[in-house]
């Protein structure tokens, strides 16, 4: 059951990560969008857990899940900020590079058996999403700001794969996820509104929009996160989820008639492969 969670945790965020494109190829703000979601959230999880009854919350519950929500708020900036300032064919395989210190931190810090099998299966996973991504320019970009560029990266990695790490870390001490996603979507929210106050960028109506329904789906997506991390191997859920992009690739072919390219349907079989290795 923890694999299908995975499966719904991938769709989920690959379906964000096609609105979040959409969204800013059409002019409108990813900070507004983030925090008008993350707002979103904080205020339906908060609910739900003020109506069933909220489970005895404690500070390292609040810390642990405040950071969890700045770092993929954090992330996500970042990320757009690299695209802005280099090559997007480069970008996107990087940054999916961050899957691989919660993988290891899994194993390393956590004691989590991995087989030979599954080690081969999470490889061929982690290379078919870069493959996937990867979108080779035959055109020099002599625009690229290197140090920029690099450092936005870099930062992008940092924070998803710390991300990585204290969502296991969560999970391992049984913390209620419930209460984990209150805090991260209100800390979240908070570093998002004071980005937007730096920001200085003009609110449109889409923003509310998209952002209700990214928030929905996060709700969603992160819940079946947990749920696969608590009861499956996180070692193996990591790299099924690093696969959203695997959706947005699929989406793409779907509604803007693009077509998949030799080296993505690659990507794809492999993809299926690696599942496949890790689940013997």
């Amino acid at each position: 059951m923890w694999i299908v969670a995975a499966f719904i945790t991938m769709i989920c965020f690959g379906t964000n990560n096609m609105i979040f494109k959409w969204s800013t190829t059409n002019g409108l703000s990813k900070v507004h969008i983030q925090f008008i979601f993350y707002l979103i959230a904080f205020i339906i999880t908060a609910s739900y857990a003020f109506i069933t009854g909220i489970h005895q919350m404690n500070i390292i519950t609040v810390v642990l899940g405040v950071i969890i929500g700045i770092l993929n708020a954090n992330g996500n900036i970042q990320m757009s900020k690299a695209f802005e300032k280099g090559p997007a064919s480069l970008t996107s395989p990087l940054v999916s590079v961050n899957t691989i210190i919660p993988i290891l931190s899994a194993a390393i810090i956590f004691n989590e058996h991995i087989t030979i099998l599954q080690w081969v299966g999470i490889i061929i996973m982690l290379g078919s999403a870069v493959l996937i991504q990867y979108s080779p320019q035959s055109n020099g970009n002599n625009s690229i700001q290197y140090m920029p560029w690099l450092s936005r990266i870099l930062l992008a990695i940092f924070s998803f794969g710390i991300l990585g790490i204290l969502m296991r870390t969560s999970s391992y001490l049984h913390i209620d996820s419930l209460n984990t996603l209150i805090c991260m979507y209100g800390g979240g929210a908070l570093y998002l509104c004071i980005n937007s106050l730096f920001a200085k960028e003009n609110w449109q109506k889409a923003e509310f929009k998209f952002g209700t329904i990214v928030g929905l789906l996060s709700i969603f997506g992160y819940s079946c996160y947990f749920f696969a991390l608590n009861t499956g191997t996180a070692s193996i859920v990591f790299p099924i989820v690093s696969l959203s992009c695997l959706v947005v690739v699929l989406g793409d072919c779907w509604l803007f008639k693009e077509r998949l390219r030799s080296y993505q349907v690659i990507g794809v079989l492999s993809a299926v492969l690696g599942i496949i290795l890790t689940k013997i």
